[in-house]
Order: C-alpha cells, then sequence, then structure tokens
C-alpha cells in the first residue's frame, strides 16, 4: 500500500524489484552508487526522478540543455539502452521550419529508427529548449510493437508555475499498477 513518508531510494528499488523491472543486482548497485542519500524520503517529484536512476525511464529536461541538435540524439540513445538496445536509432536531427525562433518555430525531429524514416513535428522557442511533446513521442517510437512494454508518462503532484523535467517509464500495465500502488505515482 502507498504510504508517502516511506518513500526513498532503497524503497524504490524494492518496488521495481518486484514489479520485476529491474535485478536485485541492479538495486544493489544503484543503492551503492548512491551512497548516503538512500534513505532521504522522497516525494512526488523526486521519487519520479529516482526512475531514471535505475534505468527504466528517460528524462526529458526542462531547463536549458547545450543545443536541441546535440540533446535529441542523446535523449534518443538513452531511451534505446533503457529499451535493452533492441532497436536502432540513427541520423537523428532537427530540421528548421520557417520563422524566427522566439515566435516559435514549426520545425521537424527526424530519425531513423531500424531503417525507417520517423518524423514528429516540433515547435521550438529556442536552441536550448526541447519540445517536451515531440521529445515524448519520440522516446515512445522506440518501442517495439511486439513488446509488452510500452513508454508511459508519469506524473505525480505538481506546484503550479514550477517547471519539470518530462519522466518517461517504459513498463508494462501490470508493472505501472504496481508502481502506482506502491510509490504513489500515476501514468499516462
Amino acid at each position: 500500500m502507498f504510504d508517502e513518508s516511506s518513500i526513498t531510494l532503497r524503497r524504490i528499488g524494492a518496488v521495481l524489484h518486484q514489479a520485476g523491472l529491474v535485478s536485485r543486482e541492479t538495486v544493489r548497485d544503484v543503492l551503492e552508487r548512491l551512497g548516503g542519500h538512500v534513505d532521504e524520503q522522497l516525494a512526488g517529484y523526486g521519487t519520479a526522478c529516482a526512475l531514471e536512476g535505475f534505468g527504466v525511464a528517460v528524462s526529458v529536461h526542462a531547463d536549458d540543455i547545450d543545443s536541441i541538435h546535440d540533446g535529441y540524439p542523446a535523449l534518443l540513445a538513452n531511451a534505446v539502452a533503457v529499451v535493452g538496445g533492441d532497436v536502432t536509432v540513427s541520423d537523428v536531427r532537427v530540421v528548421g521550419g520557417g520563422g524566427a525562433l522566439d515566435a516559435g518555430r514549426s520545425d521537424r525531429l527526424e530519425f531513423v529508427r531500424d531503417g525507417r524514416l520517423v518524423s514528429i513535428p516540433a515547435e521550438h522557442f529556442s536552441e536550448d529548449y526541447y519540445d517536451h511533446v515531440a521529445a515524448c513521442r519520440a522516446i515512445a517510437e522506440t518501442a517495439r510493437s511486439e513488446d509488452s512494454r510500452s513508454w508511459h508518462h508519469t506524473d505525480f503532484p505538481r506546484v503550479p508555475g514550477t517547471g519539470y523535467d518530462s519522466i518517461m517509464l517504459f513498463a508494462t500495465p501490470a508493472q505501472l499498477a504496481i508502481l502506482q500502488e506502491h510509490l504513489g505515482l500515476t501514468f499516462r
């Protein structure tokens, strides 16, 4: 049962293992790497962010990044790693549309996935901020159709006016139910 006061990295690791998302060895390695912080209480957003540390999620950074031209390839490489390297993604690029960035430029995020061109509309207001909708749609393209797992946007209580990374989790519906029950996260 969900008890927010009991959410720590140690607890998250145990729930992820119970759900079949990570091995005992992965939990041990992550907790060893994080050292003294494993028993600090987490809530909402901190819980969602911890999923990336266990290798089951990808975070689309909300603050500025160095460049969308370098950021999207790295983001999709992270997604491919989470799905187990079962897909090949290459030639990731932002194809600039017309107009000025400060007014919102209609671009396309393009990449080749297993030999097939994927093109996703993306609106950019700067060279150093992701279009979160486009980034999440691109991440979703890394899942294989025959896999019972798929990408889900992780949701949690939010404070108005605060920016949050978009956390995308790769899991089955049964695994999502376990995480929702024991960690208090919701998924869409």
